[in-house]
């Protein structure tokens, strides 16, 4: 085979056949075909899309290019959960000590961010000691014994995608649907669990910005991981403001640990509730949507589920003592309130520029070599729908100096649309794929 000519014909629209597409793979992911050639074929599937074929065997091609997680040697029915990404996400924080204490294991391969906030990873490395590299086998003993594990994605999975990733981000193909389904199922499927769940964001602050599109990207995936023999729902949810109240890393958990000790009751608790019931439901330990939710409100109510994540933080070689005492967890030297200039409703808070805002700060990335600093971020302290005074306060800035402080205020202030009216709050899941 010869790449130009399998570039000229998905150029020309034509269908690659799966012999095709996984030559291609293979001599991209072992260096033989270059970059300028893979560019111009990701641009063409940009372009022209891929079909449903197509994309499964985009998807298995990226899945063997590397080694697979054997989960075999693990108790039970396993689990593994993913976001497309959003601002303020930390709901695996918050679901996999819940779903761990109702009887199903979540064996979770997590990176870090790149942009906006950190990753799980990064929120993670906020407990004093903790580490998200294991090996293989300290990664299967602690979701066999704890329930769940979160770990750094190692090198050998999916090895394609790490390569196609680091292409398309920097050749404007990020937002093409085959390519997303191909790059999360082939981790996901690589990572060996029986269950995915999917969490498909929509809204200003995620890659897909609208309704429609995500449910399209939800449908194939799910469609993917079923021809691939997996149980798999997805979960179509907004991201037009971002997710809690916490923007920023240490932030994130310390709201987490909140929602687990039963004090905050907003939209993170019932995605959490929504993702998690579907998993039980995969699983078959619960028979009723209702039964589920009851167990994993349960997890919280005696306390198990903040336990769960104390336990797994200790075998992960963090200090556990953080996640009873968050005053332990890194708290930036700076706190500033931001008054509102105006009465009236919060009508719109655009989530991607908060991200942009806790980036300025220095709670995210803007290379890869980049330090984050995981003690500063955005808590807001009015949402959607909330009525606000002139100079009432909507948002706190955690700053590493008050000049940056001052600058992220007045940014923040942009951040926020403040109407006469109250808003109409939309439905904050969007709906279920499965």
């Amino acid at each position: 085979m010869l790449m130009p000519e399998l570039i000229v014909k998905k150029r020309n629209g034509e269908t690659l056949t799966g012999e095709e597409i996984k030559w291609m793979i293979d001599r991209y992911t072992d260096g033989v075909i270059p970059d300028y050639q893979m560019s111009a074929m990701l641009m063409a599937i940009y372009f022209n899309g891929m079909d449903k074929s197509e994309t499964l065997e985009l998807t298995q091609a990226m899945l063997y290019s590397g080694g697979t997680m054997d989960l075999s040697s693990v108790s039970g029915v396993k689990a593994d959960k993913h976001s497309t990404g959003g601002v303020g996400d930390k709901t695996s924080l918050v679901l996999c000590p819940m779903v761990a204490c109702c009887g199903v294991k979540m064996a979770k391969m997590s990176g870090r961010g790149l942009g906006h906030t950190g990753g799980t990873i990064d929120k993670l490395d906020s407990f004093p000691g903790f580490s998200s590299s294991l090996s293989d086998g300290e990664f299967l003993n602690i979701v066999d014994k704890v329930g769940f594990a979160i770990a750094g994605q190692t090198a050998d999975l999916a090895p394609a995608d790490k390569k196609l990733y680091a292409l398309r981000d920097v050749t404007g193909t990020v937002d093409s649907r085959p390519l997303i389904v191909g790059s999360i199922m082939s981790k996901k499927l690589a990572a060996g669990a029986d269950i995915i769940m999917l969490d498909v964001k929509c809204g200003s602050g995620s890659f897909m910005k609208s309704e429609e599109d995500a449910f399209k990207l939800a449908s194939e995936m799910v469609e993917v991981g079923r021809m691939a023999g997996k149980k798999i729902a997805a979960v179509v949810t907004d991201m037009d403001e971002p997710l809690g109240n916490a923007v920023g890393n240490a932030l994130e958990v310390k709201e987490a640990i909140a929602v687990l000790k039963g004090e905050y009751a907003g939209e993170l608790l019932e995605l959490c509730l929504v993702l998690g019931s579907n998993i039980l439901l995969q699983a078959e330990t619960v028979k009723t949507e209702a039964e589920a939710r009851t167990s994993l409100l349960q997890s919280i109510k005696n306390g198990s589920a903040l336990r769960k994540l104390a336990e797994f933080v200790r075998a992960q070689r963090g200090d556990d003592k953080a996640v009873f005492d968050t005053g332990l967890l890194p708290s930036a030297p700076v706190i500033l309130e931001v008054p509102s200039v105006t009465g009236g409703f919060i009508n719109h808070i655009t989530a991607d520029k908060i991200g942009l805002v806790s980036l300025f700060l220095g709670g995210g990335r803007t290379s890869k070599e980049s330090v984050i600093d995981l003690s500063v971020g955005i808590v807001l302290m009015k949402k959607v729908g909330d009525r606000v005074s002139k100079g009432e306060s909507i948002a706190a800035v955690h700053a590493p100096d008050r000049e940056r402080g001052e600058e992220a205020a007045k940014m923040i202030l942009e951040c926020f649309d403040i109407a006469s009216e109250k808003p109409e709050k939309l439905s904050f899941i969007k709906g279920v794929v499965n």
